[in-house]
């Protein structure tokens, strides 16, 4: 049995007011940016861009229309202003019109900047569209649970809405930094395109019919809500489903069967499952020793510990660690 660290609830953790568990959710999230590329292309002209597997990626057309394939999904027309945020990974394709042959990365005449940025100008010399593309992953142990609920293309046209003029000025400033490179550039644009993605983001639940389901549906329930909101904030809690039942204000058996059916596995599991998150993120991004970890994430056995990382990861921590060091090596 996991022998689970002893204490109680962070009190000032959780005594912060919990108004808006999604927006909680929302705030943990991490990106990271790889690399953004400016493209300005004259018609006819084809891009091909390849699929990143776990990787968001995002256009914004600066100036100028062009199309869009996403997978083997029919293309569709995007215009000045249009933000589109690609959730899956899957490969696209970008082209002045829909008989225009496409060019791989590697046949056209990209021109790399600095380590996170290039720009590409290339075509035939007719009509002029501007993309800004761009390729992010989100971090965050949230990550996994909300990507899987978002749809493939979340397609936003900041100049429809009147709170859209913020977003449209974003985006514009995040193009001008591109063109002219300014000290510090690098360090805007990706702090820039995280509040853009996560806009995106935010609009799409906020707006969209399919985002209330499932694990979104259960972190926007004002019960369920409130018990997810207080595992991620005290993941190491000696917590049980008396005392998540007690928090929600419902009896056991009432919670434990609400929670289950909203979230899709059982609130202990959930637990788990949330702290070996945890744990492999600072796995990765830290050199403190397992045992140390296993603490945090409410473990005093670095056995047990072990076992319940490797049911979730399907390998130990210290494969985790050792593999992602390689990768850092050969990057």
């Amino acid at each position: 049995m996991n022998q689970i660290e002893p204490h109680v609830p962070d009190p000032d953790a959780l005594a912060q007011p919990i108004g808006d568990p999604l927006g909680e959710i929302l705030h943990l999230l991490k990106l990271t940016g790889t690399f953004y590329c400016q493209s300005r292309l004259s018609a006819p002209w084809g891009v091909a861009i390849p699929g990143f597997p776990d990787i968001l990626s995002f256009a914004v057309i600066t100036h100028g229309r062009c199309f869009m394939r996403v997978g083997e999904d029919n293309p569709f027309e995007v215009e000045k202003g249009d933000l589109v945020l690609m959730t899956k990974g899957a490969p696209i394709g970008f082209f002045s019109s829909e008989d225009t042959p496409l060019l791989t990365l590697e046949e056209l005449p990209i021109r790399k900047v600095t380590e996170i940025l290039e720009t590409l100008e290339y075509g035939g010399g007719g009509a002029e569209t501007g993309i800004m593309y761009g390729l992010v992953r989100i971090d965050h142990a949230a990550s996994g649970l909300l990507m899987d609920l978002l749809p493939d293309i979340i397609k936003i046209d900041p100049w429809e809405e009147d709170a859209g003029s913020w977003l449209q000025a974003t985006l514009q400033f995040i193009a001008k930094e591109a063109r002219e490179l300014r000290p510090g550039g690098e360090t805007v644009i990706t702090r820039l395109a995280d509040v853009v993605v996560i806009e995106a983001i935010r609009r799409w639940l906020n707006s969209a019919p399919d985002a209330n389901r499932g694990w979104l549906k259960a972190a926007r329930d004002p019960q369920i809500g409130r018990t997810i909101v207080a595992i991620h904030r005290a993941p190491a809690a000696n917590w049980s489903v008396e005392s998540l039942a007690q928090l929600a204000g419902m009896s056991r058996s009432a919670f434990s069967a609400r929670f289950t059916e909203l979230v899709g596995v059982p609130a202990i599991q959930y637990l788990a499952t949330w702290r070996m998150h945890l744990a492999r993120e600072q796995l990765i991004e830290t050199d403190q020793p397992i045992s140390q970890i296993a603490a945090r994430v409410g473990y005093l056995s670095e056995p047990s510990f072990n076992k319940a990382f490797k049911r979730v990861f399907e390998v130990p921590p210290g494969k985790v660690r050792k593999l992602h060091s390689l990768k850092e090596t050969h990057a």
